[in-house]
């Protein structure tokens, strides 16, 4: 245990090259592993960080390293630990977890070069692990760092002669990396994509947005999400803020607690146009682009109305009778796509039907207050279910007139939540307000329905693109009239009109950090979040969603009428093969360059040979300048004094990165002078 015990630091000049270049490399693994802290077993990273430390103390006390029996010993404790945490060995959990033990046991075997290259491939292997997980902006700036570290520790490896410095290491290393970037970017703009190159299924699913249900409170929760759930980008005029609904799953069965869409019936065609939802548009459509986050669901945001289907490249995307646009499967990667809305649009059947069944029942048993209520309210204000939109008015108007409160924390309802929030507390978000409305209208005999998507966004869009954040959420109504068809109503704008009408949400309390930015200059967060929103954008439009079809218009921009994978790989093929002559003739053209430590020593040695001394190319400084003094005797010392300067300046600790021409011109003086003084 004493070995655990760390030295007092002798500072980073002091110590031996050994003992710097393994504590560099046990940073850089420090860092490459850290990130992994957030999602593997907490007795992993803690094995992982006591080994590095174990290490580090003893390349500071240079001590012995353990026996192998040990690191097996070890190795088998968190294998079985391993095991332990995810009942399996096998799989990208246990894989990674497993990589990162043996990526810090492998530095208690530094005992030769070989061993420090299996740590740095080990290294550039952790690097790629992360991306599983996240492939954020962030991520790729911290692994970028982690390849720099861990190829400066490679080229350490290949310099053993004298102390180069780590700065020196460090850009030769960027020099090397920067040399390989063309090829890099090339194979990434050219390399064919197959299927969701960026995107890993099980692990892109978001932690939170939308459901396919709703429970009163659900949506409450959901808009206490800052994170970004979509982008838009219109292509022309955007609508006003209070028609920016995206529509998401729709809700007609109610079983007293919970809100679920209509099944699917089996029968029912999988179309790829809004046809079959009776759709009739009216005015100009609207031509915008989304990024979408990935979901948890299938059901596909889109404005509200959208005419044509989401193209989505390997995924098909067909219309339900609700007017919504549903994927195959979830999206489990960022998707971008464009699309044709109406904001003035009518759909739905014109006649009663069976299809409205759904959208008129009510569970036995659930609310009976608020039942007792709506009749009373029928008898008060003279309603007729033949009248949908004067009962819709006069909804509206009791929840704008009754004292009801719309705030982010209405706390928990019971059994029976509607007659406790209609009729006692009065207190809720947008879907207590949407089921109420819902439940009234079912009960005086209109069909209605809830819908849930997301409405407005961020008032300012930022570099064209508007954002609409998971606090968006939202829930609405549709309710049925004979010969139109479904009509949107939304009760939040009753009770909260500045939620529809200007975007604005409530918000809960900021953090520390916000807080803190906000009393110093109340525009600062808002200001710093945009910009690295931006920022992010820009990461993920050009990087992570860029996708086969960006490729083929590249290769219809550069002259192919017609594009197709087998052009991709030509013009790859090609590009490559004008890089490699590229490489051959710059490597023709380095090996007839001559290191100048080389050419500053060859005019030294012609100096001494013409002095009448042998002066070999494989003879070090200090052998020639004993000669100098053997040969010259004490006349030479300044000359022999030289050579050993040279010798300091080349292969000492801090060794200089450049020849010192001063230094050959002094030799060539007293050179000139010796031979003067010996004629």
């Amino acid at each position: 245990m004493r070995g655990l015990v760390m030295p007092r630091w002798p500072g980073w000049r002091h110590l031996p090259r050994e003992s710097r270049d393994t504590i560099f490399l046990i940073c850089v693994i420090a860092w490459t592993v850290l990130p992994h802290a957030a999602h593997l077993p907490g007795w992993c990273v803690a094995l992982t960080f006591l080994v590095l430390m174990w290490r580090t103390a003893l390349a500071l006390t240079h001590g012995a390293l353990p026996s192998r029996w040990i690191v097996m010993v070890v190795l088998a404790v968190a294998a079985g630990l391993t095991f332990w945490s995810y009942r399996t060995l096998f799989g990208k959990e246990p894989g990674v977890t497993m990589a990162v033990v043996l990526m810090g046991l492998k530095t208690l075997e530094l005992r030769a070069r070989r061993d420090a290259f299996v740590v740095f491939f080990l290294g550039f292997f952790i690097v790629l692990t992360h991306f599983l997980y996240s492939q954020t902006l962030p991520y790729a700036i911290a692994m970028l760092v982690s390849v720099w570290g861990l190829m400066t520790s490679l080229v350490l490896a290949h310099m053993p002669v004298g102390q180069p410095s780590l700065r020196q290491a460090a850009t030769l290393a960027a020099r090397t990396a920067a040399l390989g970037a063309p090829i890099m970017l090339l194979l990434f703009v050219l390399f064919p994509r197959i299927g969701p190159l960026w995107g890993v299924p099980q692990d892109g699913i978001s932690t939170s947005g939308l459901s396919n249900s709703m429970k009163l409170g659900s949506v409450a929760e959901l808009a206490l999400d800052d994170g970004i759930a979509l982008r838009l980008k219109f292509h022309g005029d955007a609508p006003p803020p209070e028609a920016l609904y995206l529509r998401g799953p729709v809700l007609s069965r109610f079983d007293g607690v919970e809100w679920r869409p209509r099944p699917p019936v089996a029968t029912m065609p999988r179309v790829s146009t809004m046809g079959v939802a009776q759709l009739r548009t009216t005015g100009k459509p609207v031509h915008y682009e989304i990024t979408l986050e990935p979901l948890r669901l299938s059901t596909i945001p889109v404005l509200e109305a959208t005419v044509t289907p989401p193209s989505i490249d390997g995924v098909f995307v067909y219309a339900r009778p609700d007017l919504t646009w549903v994927a195959e499967r979830p999206l489990f990667e960022r998707v971008r796509f464009e699309a044709d809305a109406y904001p003035a649009f009518r759909y739905g059947p014109v006649r009663d039907d069976a299809s409205l069944d759904d959208d008129r029942a009510l569970p036995g048993g659930y609310n009976p207050r608020m039942l007792e209520w709506v009749a009373a309210f029928r008898r008060a204000h003279d309603l007729d279910a033949s009248d949908p939109d004067a009962i819709a008015r006069a909804l509206l108007a009791h929840i704008r007139t009754g004292g009801y409160t719309y705030t982010l924390d209405p706390g928990t309802y019971g059994t029976d939540s509607l007659d406790e929030f209609w009729l006692d507390r009065k207190e809720g978000f947008c879907e207590h307000f949407a089921a109420g409305f819902v439940v009234a209208m079912r009960a005086l005999g209109v069909p209605a329905r809830v819908v849930t998507g997301y409405q407005g966004a961020e008032p300012f869009p930022v570099d064209g693109y508007w954002i609409v954040r998971q606090s968006s959420a939202h829930a609405w109504v549709e309710y049925w009239r004979r010969g139109v068809g479904w009509t949107r109503a939304d009760p939040t704008a009753a009770v909260a009109p500045d939620r529809i009408i200007r975007s604005r949400r409530l918000a809960p309390q900021p953090g520390l950090i916000a807080d803190a930015l906000s009393n110093v200059d109340p525009a600062l967060a808002e200001r710093l979040r945009t910009a690295w929103e931006a920022l992010n954008n820009r990461w993920n439009q050009w990087v992570l969603s860029y996708s086969r079809g960006q490729q083929l218009d590249l290769l219809k921009n550069v002259g192919f009428a017609a594009p197709a994978w087998e052009d991709l790989a030509l013009l790859l093929i090609s590009c490559l093969s004008g890089l490699a002559l590229v490489a051959a003739a710059w490597a023709w053209w380095d090996r007839r360059r001559v290191d100048p430590w080389m050419r500053q020593m060859e005019q030294l040695r012609r100096a001494l040979r013409s002095l009448g001394l042998p002066a070999r190319v494989h003879e070090a400084p200090r052998t020639l300048a004993v000669r100098v003094r053997e040969r010259l005797g004490d006349g030479a010392d300044a000359l022999a004094a030289l050579l050993d300067e040279f010798e300091r300046q080349r292969y000492a600790r801090g060794a200089a990165t450049r020849p010192d021409p001063a230094l050959t011109r002094r030799f060539l003086s007293e050179a000139r002078r010796l031979r003067s003084t010996t004629a």
